[in-house]
């Protein structure tokens, strides 16, 4: 887990990288292959605050999905205004899962069916993105490749054995948004983009 991970140097953001991409850390000379599963949690603060670093698109491109949380609603607020110290309650925060039961959860989702209609319409949105004027920069193979494994994955909790359109909605703009043109300044933007994109690639060609 990374926190404000914009903060950090470009020295420390490519140690990190060589961890999402080679799943080992090398320090003093000594290459250590990480445990498996193995992913990164990382928050981060507005790009226009002081101390904060670019991420470097090749960085971005291996997230994959940006989730925005925004301000909790009024409940939750006061929850944290009468509750306990959200830290004392890490101590005592229950496991939901474990290592084996996320490896079989990823094996499962491998197996989701994705049909020739639904590749091809993965293909055109990511086509599309090269394409349009309206993206400096298209979606990569790897972007590509995280779109089609959330998709998967979102299939997979709604309790399917096969991919449909609409999973690929559901989760094209977490996926895409960080990637398109490698910087969070304008996201408002960029959310109107990823819409602009689903309104202009039709589901069935």
């Amino acid at each position: 887990m990374a926190d404000e991970i914009n903060r950090t140097s470009p020295k420390t953001q490519s140690a990190l990288l060589e961890a999402m991409e080679e799943g080992q850390i090398t320090s003093d000379g000594v290459t250590r292959i990480l445990p498996k599963p193995f992913f990164v949690i990382a928050t981060q603060n507005p790009s226009h605050q002081m101390g904060t670093f670019p991420l470097p698109e090749s960085q971005l491109d291996r997230f994959l999905m940006r989730i925005q949380l925004g301000y909790p609603d009024p409940r939750a607020e006061r929850e944290l205004l009468t509750g306990k110290d959200r830290r004392q309650m890490l101590s005592v925060l229950p496991a939901l899962t474990d290592a084996e039961r996320l490896s079989a959860y990823q094996q499962q989702i491998d197996s989701i069916h994705l049909s020739e209609a639904v590749l091809d319409y993965l293909q055109r949105l990511v086509t599309h993105t090269r394409q349009s004027r309206d993206f400096a920069h298209g979606l990569s193979p790897r972007g590509l490749l995280s779109l089609k494994r959330a998709t998967q994955a979102w299939a997979f909790i709604e309790g399917r054995s096969y991919a449909i359109p609409e999973d690929v909605q559901a989760v094209l703009p977490a996926v895409a948004e960080h990637r398109l043109r490698g910087s969070i300044e304008d996201q408002s933007r960029m959310h109107s983009l990823t819409s602009q994109l689903l309104n202009a690639v039709d589901v069935i060609e």
